[in-house]
């Protein structure tokens, strides 16, 4: 149930002055979507339980650093996390595709268990298709398809002009769009 009492910038400012309640609050308002963010870019439930956490320690320890400048503080939360997983990515010498745990597809209702079993398959291979783009573009979906987030809380985020987020935006779709048609021909030629 959301805290319809929650003022953010008197919650921020306690939490400042170290009142670890009030960042508690912070937490919790934060913790879900940091972890799905963070949960979409490394693909693994257990470095992303360890990144989130991370996250929250490295926000913990820094807010007295954090002076709104027009940006949220969701925006800064979601930058940290980004620069961490960037870091993860780097540590770990991985290549872009990253392996994907089992993602649940629940049928709808009246479907055909072989129209299931074909969009099952088709979200697997659009996720696969996504975890091959360079980070910057699998964060730009994440944020914007999973997030909901403009494209100027986008650009806040990843430290880019709105009018960038578009340009990456674009580049990104014709990119999966050339995946997509490669994939196609592929299996035209099997």
């Amino acid at each position: 149930m959301p805290d319809l009492e929650f003022k953010e910038d008197e919650v921020l400012a306690q939490a400042s002055n170290g009142d670890r309640e009030a960042f508690g609050r912070l937490y919790e308002r934060y913790i879900e979507r940091i972890f799905n963010y963070v949960y979409y870019r490394t693909g693994n439930m257990h470095d992303a339980e360890d990144l989130t956490a991370r996250v929250f320690q490295r926000a913990m320890n820094h807010i007295k650093n954090y002076t709104d400048r027009g940006v949220p503080f969701s925006a800064w939360l979601y930058r940290i996390a980004h620069n961490l997983v960037a870091n993860w990515h780097r540590d770990r010498s991985r290549k872009q595709e990253i392996p994907i745990d089992d993602v649940p597809v629940l049928p709808s209702k009246g479907d055909h268990p072989e129209k299931n079993l074909v969009r099952s398959q088709e979200q697997d291979q659009l996720l696969r298709m996504i975890r091959r783009l360079p980070g910057d573009r699998q964060s730009l979906l994440i944020l914007k398809f999973v997030e909901n987030l403009s494209n100027a809380e986008i650009g806040q985020i990843m430290g880019r002009s709105e009018g960038a987020v578009k340009s990456l935006y674009h580049r990104t779709l014709l990119a999966l769009r050339d995946q997509i048609g490669e994939l196609n021909i592929n299996l035209e030629s099997e």
